[in-house]
């Protein structure tokens, strides 16, 4: 049995969350925004509601390697729960969670965190070092393109 390792990253953005909420949870463009990580976005199946909601599988990166990361908690505008949806699935148990709140003066704060448990024995803290970095990355372009509406 692998180990569990989780990771967070927080940002506050001038935009209002449903800018942020709208841009994490269409995967059609994320393609738009996440470059050069993400050069491929789109749908492999629309969830309820449309298109990101519960049941969603987006697939992004960069061909040949196409995540495929299902929705399986939708609050609009306000927290969007995913986990990996099949191969090439490079952890097991991945379950992100995105959380955009409100902030009184006007803006958002970002709050992406996740788990997982390692695919294999001494692989989780390199995982948790490319996963982190990969949300970091796409943490501040998220915020960046909501900021320019």
């Amino acid at each position: 049995m692998g180990g569990t390792y989780s990771f967070e990253v927080r940002r506050t953005s001038s935009a209002p969350p449903r800018e942020l909420f709208r841009l994490e949870t269409d995967g059609a463009l994320w393609s738009e925004w996440a470059k050069p990580l993400i050069v491929v976005s789109g749908w492999e199946r629309r969830g309820d509601p449309d298109p990101g909601g519960v049941g969603a599988i987006r697939k992004v990166g960069a061909w040949p390697l196409l995540m495929h990361e299902q929705t399986i908690e939708y609050e609009a505008d306000r927290r969007h729960v995913y986990t990996f949806a099949g191969p090439p699935a490079p952890v097991r148990d991945y379950r992100a969670e995105v959380l955009f709140t409100p902030v009184a003066e006007g803006g958002t704060e970002l709050c992406w965190r996740g788990s997982f448990t390692e695919a294999l024995p001494g692989t989780g803290p390199l995982a948790r070092v490319l996963l982190l970095g990969a949300i970091r990355f796409l943490s501040a372009r998220l915020v960046r393109a909501a900021e320019r509406g």
